[in-house]
């Protein structure tokens, strides 16, 4: 097998991999911007984001604190609706294999239920169905001590893999359309599958919660205080706001939440602000002062729980609504960050966005390689030789492909580069069996300390690998130039040379550095103490 690392391009799952359909986009909702305004407002708009923590993270945290009244615990969980979608889903699905929880967060805008035909267009108002508002995974880590809420803009333009119309049952083929269209015909089945086959993460659950939904939530929280910059006059939401601090009950905050005529009428300034509001109801529903107040609390618990539709998976198990109630109690504002998804212009249409490579693709393994923190290991005791404290950069690493798929090595070593490791080399191997199943750390049997070295590519790498002594005989090399400069030699020699054989079972490099485009997209909830512009 000759060496074709350098020939493979990464698919794009947002990019332009192909026309688009021939048929127009279902309408957008009565706050799309105008023809032309896409290049200026920044990417699609995520109006209703609020509605996706309140409606499965708190649904989670009123349930704990329920606990101390059976009656009013019981009356919480009863009143979730659920929906069954699993046998919905045509495609294969990835395996979670880090302990993480995924959760799919969907804000609809459907005029189906009382209160909800008063929003939206005429034509939605008369019955033109639903669209997604709102597309959130909430990430929640292994260790449940942080969560990453991924906003995905609803007229991304991507590759929607076959599905169900949930309507007529009929199979939908495969195409290219908007990423909310996939809701709009095979309903939340269909976005999951579209979401997993773009990003390579496992959905595990979902919750939708609509417009009434939020605003009885807003409310039974006792309202929202926000503070603005400048004050709000504006004829479309329904809003006047004077500057400085004022307490929003629902319908002001679902009018705040929809806004857009307010500061430089950008979507990325309207999706900043609802972030920061998110961060305070974040804060409000995980305080003390909520948990401790019962009749407050069981207010709450059943506006949340009548507002919410979940899978019969977490609606039914107790216990992992509890656990995630308990994750996000002890969550601090800065471990809550809420990241949208990297994005630029569609070149076909300036109306729609595609998604921004490599940045997004950093942003899903970054999720898919979360596992748990590994435990500190003993401190070594009589004769035992101490481990050295190695960093990335005095590492050096031989990637080999060691798989079928082509151009796997430059792949993983452009990973590892960007993490920090000194990649000197590329390759192929090949044992005579076939493709190498389990990926493999090799060092020389005559590396000093190659174990240690070794080690910190292992505990990079997903699955986490153990070091064996003794390296193998590549097919065939090529050289690769790294940017990454040399550490400073720890132990007075020259580090050793680290072989990583890829196998099939390689899930991708522990991301724990993001590009500048991700972090352009990032909000902490612990930036919510600001005024809003």
């Amino acid at each position: 097998m000759s060496v074709q690392d350098r020939r493979n391009a990464q698919t794009d799952p947002g990019g332009m991999r192909g026309p688009r359909r021939a048929a127009s986009p279902p309408p957008p909702p009565d706050d799309q911007p105008p023809r032309g305004r896409r290049a200026k407002s920044g990417g699609g708009p995520n109006k209703m984001r609020v509605l996706a923590w309140v409606s499965i993270g708190l649904t989670g945290v009123v349930v704990a604190g329920s606990l101390t009244g059976y009656t009013l615990y019981r009356d919480a969980l009863g009143s979730i609706n659920k929906k069954n979608v699993n046998e919905q889903i045509l495609n294969p699905r990835p395996a979670n294999s880090t302990g993480a929880l995924n959760i799919l967060l969907v804000g609809s805008d459907t005029r189906d239920g009382q209160g909800n035909a008063r929003y939206g267009q005429l034509d939605a108002r008369r019955g033109a169905g639903k669209r997604t508002d709102t597309i959130i995974l909430m990430h929640i880590s292994p260790n449940r001590d942080g969560a990453k809420l991924i906003s995905f803009p609803r007229d991304s333009m991507v590759d929607i893999p076959r599905c169900k119309n949930e309507t007529t049952g009929a199979i939908m083929p495969p195409h290219r359309d908007m990423i909310n269209s996939a809701y709009n015909a095979g309903g939340i089945a269909c976005t999951i599958s579209t979401l997993e086959t773009l990003t390579g993460i496992p959905i595990q659950h979902f919750a939708e919660v609509d417009f009434s939904g939020f605003k009885n939530i807003v409310d039974a929280l006792g309202g929202i205080e926000i503070c603005l910059k400048s004050g709000v006059n504006d004829k479309k939401s329904k809003l006047v706001l004077p500057p400085g601090k004022s307490v929003l009950d629902g319908e002001k905050a679902l009018g705040f939440v929809r806004l857009r005529n307010y500061g430089d009428g950008s979507d990325i300034q309207r999706i900043r602000r609802q972030q920061l509001f998110l961060g305070k109801v974040v804060a409000k529903a995980t305080s003390g002062e909520l948990l401790t107040n019962v009749p407050k609390l069981s207010g709450f618990v059943k506006a949340a729980g009548q507002s919410v539709t979940m899978d019969p998976g977490l609606a039914d198990d107790p216990e992992k609504l509890i656990q995630i109630a308990q994750s996000a109690a002890k969550m601090t504002a800065g471990d809550v960050k809420f990241i949208t998804v990297p994005w630029g212009a569609d070149p076909a249409d300036a109306n729609r966005v595609v998604w921004k490579q490599p940045a997004a693709n950093e942003l899903f393994n970054m999720i898919k390689t979360d596992v748990d923190i590994v435990e500190p290991e003993p401190t070594p005791t009589g004769s035992a030789k101490p481990k050295l404290a190695l960093k990335p950069d005095q590492v050096q690493v031989q990637v080999l492909n060691g798989t079928a798929t082509q151009g796997k090595a430059r792949e993983v070593a452009d990973q590892l580069t960007k993490e920090g490791f000194r990649v000197v080399s590329l390759g192929n191997y090949k044992p005579a069996t076939g493709s190498v199943a389990k990926t493999e750390l090799r060092y020389g049997k005559k590396a000093t300390n190659g174990a240690d070295y070794a080690g910190v590519v292992g505990k990079a790498a997903s699955p986490a690998v153990t070091p064996t002594k003794g390296g193998v005989e590549p097919l065939t090399t090529e050289p690769y130039t790294s940017t990454v400069p040399a550490g400073k030699p720890v132990d007075g020699g020259k580090p050793p040379v680290i072989q990583l054989i890829v196998g099939d079972d390689w899930k991708g490099v522990k991301v724990t550095k993001v590009s500048e485009d991700v972090k352009q997209n990032t909000v902490s909830a612990n930036q919510s103490n600001v005024c809003i512009s």
